[in-house]
């Protein structure tokens, strides 16, 4: 089988490229092709940027030439460039689907998110049927319900191709841990702080569901082999709450309302203190708990580390700045911490680097 994967550098498609077997013949399309170490040298690579309305006409010519697509590529930063965000993540959707309706792919694997779901059911799990209205002040969760949507309109235009929709919880792996720092921290802080926090303000209530990187690209393999379509819920069996995330961090719990956090998010967020739109705050407290029995039973998907596990294992990374040969993937240095602090100031206001 020939693939193509869009975002194949990035968390899940570095870990979709080590469960792919050896006769899976993968085509990555990303902005910034990677250098050919372990696993990127199992792929051949093209640029495209998604954020482009030429990128059709590179999408189109390398579909022409694959039995299925799975798209991967999301952006996530700048978190201050709203437009381009959106332009990637919905436009860049788009532009997937016509291209692929363009070749003729008979197969689109799509990865969304548990993210979609409307609030109302935090702390209870949902199957794939639970409306899909997003959470309004998440620009993540908006624009992947927006992306579910272009996924219907092709669906209805195009029912002779098979498409899969992954909505996943939080993702995580040892690997990511250097991704993360590079998003959640202001170039001025040394990722040494992961080290080094007393105390975690987390509302009690914080209940996430979390999947490892590896389970969500052995997901992607049994679609493939099965030509599965339709929405998998993907998680593993125990939520994250707020005890795994002071016990990951070796920190003690300050009880602190989420609308507070919140509060405080934004207020960080609007003066260029922080990088992280308050957004992600009230994404984590309203996506319901997710269930898996669709996965489970028609792909027979289970997953093999649990919620806290994942979360551990991605502190760890974080903690000895774990990272991949790929630019979404790459290591935080301080020497990227200053040449990022001199052209950005404190946070991300341009192109991502």
């Amino acid at each position: 089988m020939r693939i193509a994967v869009t975002g194949a550098t990035g968390n899940v498609g570095t870990a979709l490229l080590r469960k792919l077997g050896a006769d899976t013949d993968v085509v990555g399309l990303v902005r910034r092709p990677p250098a050919l170490a372990e696993p990127y040298d199992r792929a051949s690579w093209v640029s495209v940027d998604l954020a482009s309305d030429d990128s059709e006409i590179t999408l189109t010519e390398v579909f022409s030439t694959v039995d299925a697509v799975v798209h991967l590529a999301v952006a996530f930063q700048p978190m201050r460039d709203r437009d381009y965000l959106e332009r990637v993540n919905v436009g860049g959707t788009a532009r997937v689907t016509r291209a692929c309706a363009a070749a003729g792919v008979t197969q689109l694997i799509h990865l969304s998110s548990g993210g979609i779901y409307a609030a109302g059911a935090y702390g209870v799990e949902v199957d794939e049927y639970w409306p899909r209205s997003g959470v309004p002040t998440s620009t993540y969760s908006m624009d992947k319900a927006a992306a579910e949507l272009v996924l219907d309109e092709f669906e209805s235009a195009h029912p002779e191709v098979t498409v899969a929709r992954l909505r996943p919880g939080l993702i995580g792996q040892y690997e990511f841990g250097s991704a993360i720092l590079r998003y959640a921290l202001p170039d001025i802080v040394p990722s040494s702080v992961v080290d080094h926090l007393p105390v975690v303000p987390i509302d009690r209530t914080f209940a996430v569901p979390a999947v490892h990187s590896g389970d969500v690209g052995d997901a992607v393999v049994r679609i493939l082999d099965r030509r599965a379509s339709g929405p998998f819920n993907l998680a593993a069996p125990t939520p994250v709450r707020a005890e795994d995330v002071a016990d990951a961090l070796g920190a003690r719990i300050v009880p602190t309302s989420h609308r507070i956090l919140s509060a405080a998010v934004r207020a960080g967020f609007a003066a260029h203190v922080l990088p992280v739109h308050h957004g992600w705050v009230d994404l984590a407290f309203a996506t319901p708990l997710l269930d898996t029995a669709r996965a489970q039973r028609e792909l027979g998907w289970m997953p093999t580390v649990d919620g806290p596990e994942v979360l551990r294992e991605t502190v760890r990374g974080m903690r000895e700045r774990a990272h991949a040969a790929s630019p979404p993937m790459r290591k935080r240095t301080t020497a990227d911490r200053v040449r990022s602090f001199g052209r950005r100031g404190f946070v991300s206001r341009g192109r991502p680097s």
